[in-house]
């Protein structure tokens, strides 16, 4: 189940990965690509949340006492997809603005041009902190994932050496019920023995 939802991770990362390479190139790129990129962003994001809904699948799939690790990479990831959202948001609204100045022939020096490319600075600003942002939570989460996986591990060895110790003592057990049988057996057989020499002795009347 978790190689599962691993191989659904994996997807995930790759395809957002692309997708907030794409939101940040939107504004700077001319109309009809612009068009076209922004299509194409909204399908990914489409597939971005089928991809979500077949990991929640996949959570609800898992054992409760299992699941607490997968219910939070899931926060985590659900979070991420409602900032890229934002930005793609915000990256559509600098893109109307481009269009509409180029429908209005401004050549670029008017305070509206100016005021655009301050909202570009900013939103640019915007998306390089939530960029660190979105960086930071993801080391968090991976030093999670490393710490439980450690303490998975660290449980697993100690499970393991109950096991070897409840081996060894069986070994010895057996060990000792083996000598036993040995020592009964010889017993015996000598007893077997001490009959079978003693002299045939027939009653006289």
């Amino acid at each position: 189940m978790s190689s599962d939802f691993e191989g659904y991770e994996q997807d995930f990362a790759v395809l957002t990965a692309e997708i907030t390479s794409k939101i940040a190139r939107v504004p700077r790129l001319p109309p009809d690509e612009k068009k076209q990129m922004v299509a194409n962003v909204e399908k990914q994001l489409e597939e971005a949340k089928e991809l979500l809904e077949q990991m929640d699948l996949e959570v609800r799939e898992i054992p409760p006492q299992s699941r607490g690790m997968y219910s939070n990479r899931m926060r985590s990831y659900k979070q991420e997809m409602g900032k890229l959202e934002t930005d793609f948001k915000r990256s559509r609204i600098a893109y109307s603005d481009e269009v509409r100045n180029e429908l209005l022939g401004d050549d670029g020096n008017s305070s509206e041009n100016q005021l655009i490319k301050l909202r570009e600075e900013r939103a640019h600003l915007l998306d390089n902190t939530e960029r660190l942002e979105r960086s930071s939570r993801r080391l968090e989460a991976g030093y999670q994932i490393a710490v439980e996986t450690e303490q998975i591990g660290q449980e697993m060895l100690e499970n393991l050496s109950h096991d070897r110790e409840k081996i060894h003592r069986a070994r010895e057990r057996l060990r000792e019920t083996d000598a036993n049988l040995g020592k009964s057996s010889r017993i015996l057989t000598g007893m077997l023995r001490r009959i079978s020499w003693m002299p045939d002795t027939v009653p006289s009347y």
